[in-house]
């Protein structure tokens, strides 16, 4: 299990993902995945504890667009 690697993604979304970005999941997870790699980080150690990153920002927007998020 990767603790940092839970929190770079928890991180990364809260500074990258935006109510009003039309950008898409597909993007955002490479934007992701490119972000990560220029830090050390290995998709399997992102992946390894919190699942689908793709599923996640997926998530991220739902929640924002519910106005759950601030």
């Amino acid at each position: 299990m990767s603790s940092r690697g839970t929190n770079f993604l928890f991180k990364w979304i809260a500074n990258n993902i935006h109510e009003t970005d039309d950008t898409s999941i597909a993007e955002l997870t490479e934007m992701l995945f490119a972000d990560a790699k220029t830090l050390g980080f290995s998709r399997l150690e992102i992946e390894e504890d919190t699942g689908s990153v793709s599923e996640a920002i997926d998530d991220a927007r739902r929640y924002q667009d519910a106005g759950l998020v601030d």
